[in-house]
């Protein structure tokens, strides 16, 4: 019997499919997801296409649990493996090729290209819980780096066309591109809940150009992967040399703009930054300098800054901090405001004499509410962190500023006697909501203090 993806094919793919047997995009869609064609539908197929009545997809779908080792169901063509053993299997799109990382789930509803490409997700095959991913396509806008790093994306739906004004290259052309491999046809919500339940698991996503899969193999690399705690991603994403950074906020009918007449002079210590970080400082007026994550506090004073702030990345904050903490104590050390989001937090954190730890399954979205204790006011905001600072182990005179309403773990600090404070959260947003853009305004306010001393 032919796949449906193989009848699809002979029809001349799947628009033409959708004209010649008089069906919209979305019957096409559940077919592939169902992997099965009705039955009303075959005598326009076979007169189409020359087959014969046992070659068209009739069954129902197979279950998604493996029925043999290394036999996909009819019409698999990607496969993600657990390193527990699980095996989901779907449709693949985007690059052919397989790819082991850490598992973890985002329930943001927009912003997946910004997503794909905040390079906090290095290490990380992203389960997207929200069902239509590729209907806005990509563009250039709204990539966060010039190089995205997430290892692969598992979705619900098929990946449709776009259909946005801003579109300029299809998801799928755009994983192509970059070489990164996806499956659709998951139940992203039953994975979803395994990460809830059980953590982050490592696991492989396997999309083979000739459709032949070991699932012994690929359960043992998933294994032997040893995931994400101990590991230093920084040096993997921050830039090679210094540059200057001058493009501020996105406007409506203008796209970016220029910096004029910036007021501050702040090095951003690059661990991975998301370029919406540095417009949202060159905005704040900062004339911004960014250093690569390896820059020592001589590098950082040689600049002379009237501020520091430390950016986002992935990885364990614990390794990162092997090189990035004696950066950060000079830093305070000298008397310099310093500002940290995300990874920058943990690394405030820990030049502090705190400790951070992993969380069973992070925080990665746009709808997770924190509250700011100093006025109880709760902002909505956009996280992607897996690993958190431990409250228990702020040294004195280092203060918790907010947390998060979904399981308490901390979203801020502050050390005033340092001048510095972070959090734990992405108020720069991109994808997410703007609840938190004051606290670029904060920092500008903590420098105009220390000029003014």
């Amino acid at each position: 019997m032919r796949s449906v993806e193989d009848i699809l094919a002979l029809l001349g793919g799947a628009e033409a499919a959708a004209g010649q047997l008089k069906v919209g995009t979305e019957a096409i869609r559940k077919w592939r997801q169902s992997r099965a064609i009705p039955a009303k539908h075959w005598p326009a197929i076979l007169a189409a296409t020359g087959l014969s009545l046992s070659d068209l997809a009739g069954s129902p779908a197979p279950s998604q649990d493996t029925p043999m080792p290394n036999l996909p169901p009819d019409g698999a063509t990607a496969c993600l493996v657990l390193d527990d053993g699980a095996v989901f299997w779907g449709l693949g799109f985007g690059a052919h090729g397989t790819q082991v990382a850490e598992i973890c789930f985002n329930t943001g509803l927009t912003g997946y290209q910004e997503t794909l490409t905040d390079p906090s997700y290095a290490g990380q095959i992203i389960n997207f819980t929200f069902p239509h991913i590729g209907n806005v396509g990509t563009n250039v806008e709204d990539m966060e780096a010039t190089t995205p790093v997430a290892r692969g994306l598992v979705v619900k739906q098929d990946v449709t066309d776009p259909a946005s004004y801003r579109n300029t290259l299809s998801l799928q052309d755009w994983l192509k591109r970059h070489n990164i491999p996806g499956i659709a046809g998951i139940d992203t919500r039953a994975l979803t809940a395994r990460i809830r339940d059980g953590g982050a698991p490592n696991g492989v996503l396997s999309f083979p150009a000739d459709g032949r899969f070991d699932i012994e193999a690929l359960v043992a690399q998933a294994k032997a992967w040893p995931g994400l705690k101990g590991m230093d991603l920084a040096k993997e994403v921050t830039a090679r040399q210094s540059y200057q950074w001058d493009e501020t906020v996105w406007s409506w009918g203008k796209g970016f703009g220029k910096q004029v007449a910036p007021t501050h002079r702040v090095v951003a210590v690059d661990y991975g930054a998301k370029r919406n970080i540095l417009r949202c400082l060159a905005d704040a007026g900062c004339a911004v300098t960014v250093l690569p994550a390896t820059a020592t506090a001589e590098d950082i004073l040689r600049e002379k800054p009237d501020g520091v702030f430390l950016s986002n990345g992935p990885g364990d904050p614990a390794a990162t901090g092997v090189y990035a903490v004696p950066a950060i104590q000079g830093v305070l050390d000298a008397k310099i405001p310093v500002f940290g989001i995300c990874l920058g937090h943990q690394l405030l954190a820990l030049a502090l004499g705190a400790k951070t730890y992993k969380l069973d399954r992070g925080h990665r979205g746009a709808n997770q509410p924190v509250q700011d204790l100093a006025t109880g006011k709760v902002e909505i905001t956009s996280q992607n962190h897996g690993f958190a600072v431990d409250d228990k182990t702020l040294p004195e005179g280092v203060t918790v500023t907010h947390v998060s309403l979904f399981d308490g773990s901390n979203e801020g600090i502050a050390a005033p006697a340092k001048q510095a404070f972070s959090v734990q959260y992405h108020p720069e947003a991109s994808p997410g909501p703007s609840d938190s853009h004051y606290l670029f305004h904060r920092f500008v306010g903590m420098m105009d203090k220390a000029k003014a001393a």
